[in-house]
């Protein structure tokens, strides 16, 4: 018996690192998966249909059940047809993971309109379309649903060199805080994940060396995903996760009051509210991304 037993997934960018490890953890928990990949590189370029089959036929060959889609999430027609593809063949939709992406880094001097519209199309509007079909066609069954959204400590605390993608996962962020307020009526939970694992997405950005492979290895990130598409965790919505190799956190954005004086008074000066912003300026909290930590 496994805790998905009876559940029919979606999972997109599912060829290859978190994907194939979110595909491969839904089905033996007894999910019926629908492997979604364009078969691109990593940048976005090209397609085929090896890298959804090989899941696909893996899923299959370990005694579970998997169909292969080979559309583009930046695509409507495709988020659709990807989402009747699981009602045609497994009789509905109970689960979305929201995970394809690619990369275009580049300083932001550097960076052109196409670098920045590609990564937007692929990541922003590819959630939008996916989970908006899902969405629609978990409200039709009228039995709720979970759908995960995809998002990168590059959204949530800033990296260089990835000011589209940071763009993009940010907007992920919002999208899932929104929708997970509507869902609640409906049954249907949504949550975020920004994760570090080691895939070809991320192979020459995490540091080399210190067993990285192995201890961010995709396989480590799944748990967490999967446990959030299972019956026991109904109540958990609106919520991000940050899942690095077996460390699973909980992201909670603080408000920290630096200057204030009464609302039923004058507007601040503007060199008043400087001193008394800078009067806290020490106490703020550090910006940009988390020490680096070693893995072991």
């Amino acid at each position: 018996m496994g805790l998905l037993d009876g559940k029919v997934a979606l999972v997109t960018g599912a060829g290859g690192g978190l994907g194939r490890a979110h595909a491969h953890l839904l089905a033996k928990e007894g999910a019926s998966v629908v492997v979604n990949d364009l078969g691109g590189s990593r940048d976005g370029t090209g397609a085929g249909h090896n890298m959804a089959d090989v899941v696909a036929d893996e899923i299959r060959a370990a005694g579970g059940s998997a169909a292969a889609d080979y559309g583009s999430v930046s695509s409507k027609d495709d988020a659709l047809a990807m989402v009747k593809l699981a009602a045609d063949e497994f009789g509905k939709l109970d689960i979305c993971i929201c995970n394809a992406g690619i990369l275009r880094d580049k300083s932001f001097k550097n960076m052109t309109d196409e670098m920045w519209d590609v990564v937007m199309d692929v990541h922003l509007r590819g959630t939008y379309l996916v989970a908006k079909a899902a969405y629609d066609q978990m409200l039709a069954q009228a039995s709720g649903g979970r759908i995960v959204m995809t998002s990168s400590t590059s959204g949530l605390l800033g990296n260089f060199g990835q000011t589209n993608y940071g763009a993009a996962k940010a907007g992920i962020a919002g999208f899932m805080r929104c929708l997970a307020l509507e869902g609640v009526r409906y049954g249907v939970t949504v949550n975020l994940l920004a994760p570090t694992a080691w895939s070809r997405l991320t192979e020459d950005i995490l540091p080399q060396g210190q067993n990285i492979e192995e201890s961010l290895a995709p396989e480590k990130v799944s748990p967490a995903v999967v446990w959030l598409c299972t019956d026991d965790a109904k109540d958990v919505t609106g919520r991000t996760f940050l899942v690095a190799g077996n460390s699973v956190s909980l992201l909670s954005w603080q408000s920290h009051e630096v200057a204030s004086h009464g609302n039923d008074e004058e507007p601040w000066d503007v060199g008043a509210v400087g001193e008394a912003m800078r009067a806290t300026f020490d106490k703020w909290p550090a910006v940009g991304r988390p020490e680096a930590k070693t893995f072991s």
